[in-house]
């Protein structure tokens, strides 16, 4: 699936009209932070790392993301295009811990 076909695909579950861009931040924080305490347990209280729950979260944050650039009339490939030059620019070998 290309990244604009998940965000016209994922627009149809877009609930409300007023406010959308606040909900949508606001639901990014909410399901990063889920993200965040899957790895914090997994790291300091060792639990295991499931890796569906990770697709569960990861899939949230995806939707959410998506749903910032439709309300912004971003194309969801302009982002991971844009996201990927950068990274070319920055690391432009590769990242490399003594560069």
């Amino acid at each position: 699936m290309e990244f604009n076909e998940y965000q016209e695909a994922a627009k149809r579950t877009l609930y409300g009209n007023e406010q959308v861009l606040t909900n949508c931040a606001l639901g990014l924080a909410g399901e990063s932070g889920q993200l965040v305490d899957l790895v914090k347990n997994y790291t300091f209280k060792g639990h295991p790392l499931d890796r569906d729950d990770l697709i569960h979260e990861m899939g949230d944050i995806l939707w959410y993301l998506s749903q910032v650039a439709e309300w912004a009339d971003i194309p969801f490939e302009e982002v991971a295009q844009k996201n990927i030059e950068t990274l070319n620019e920055r690391y432009p070998n590769g990242f490399n811990k003594q560069a």
